[in-house]
């Protein structure tokens, strides 16, 4: 696994993980690595250091081990967004005010409501009609079937992320 720091067209950061970097190359041709803010797929790599983790002891010059120091503390962790690119089980973490609020949003939105994937258009026109119990939901939908629901007078929003795909 490699964890690559990323950046979108319109300048976002976020980080993500893949197989390996043939797995990023592959994914980012294919369109399916997306910017975690705004859902861009013209995401090209960031410049990075590599993690490199010391040893658990260092030897010195004469042969004995000398103790390592402490490590600065680490900050709090922040909760994480599930990345498109990134496939299911693997996150990127927001860096920003922005990525934080869409993540909390996002976690909102998948703990209130079911998710019905390419199915949304069919659902949310079968409430509107009484042909199935109201709920909350959230999917997927294209622009024009998106539009068509607007003028039935069906009540949709659109999300400012990008669901979760699965790969397999």
């Amino acid at each position: 696994m490699i964890q690559y720091s990323l950046k979108c067209a319109d300048g976002h950061s976020f980080d993500s993980w893949f197989q390996s970097a043939a797995a990023f190359d592959k994914l980012a041709a294919a369109g399916m690595v997306a910017c975690a803010v705004c859902g861009s797929t013209q995401v090209k790599k960031a410049i990075m250091a590599p993690r490199v983790r010391p040893g658990r002891k260092a030897v010195s010059g004469v042969g004995e081990a000398e103790p390592q120091t402490a490590s600065a503390p680490r900050p709090a962790p922040v909760p994480a967004l599930a990345s498109a690119a990134a496939g299911p089980g693997l996150l990127s973490r927001p860096s920003g005010e922005v990525e934080k609020a869409l993540a909390e949003l996002r976690k909102k939105v998948e703990e209130n409501s079911d998710y019905v994937g390419s199915n949304f258009v069919r659902e949310a026109r079968a409430m509107h009609l009484g042909e199935a119990p109201e709920r909350a939901i959230h999917g997927e939908a294209k622009l024009e079937d998106a539009r068509e629901l607007i003028e039935e007078g069906v009540p949709v929003l659109p999300l400012p992320f990008r669901p979760g795909r699965k790969s397999n």
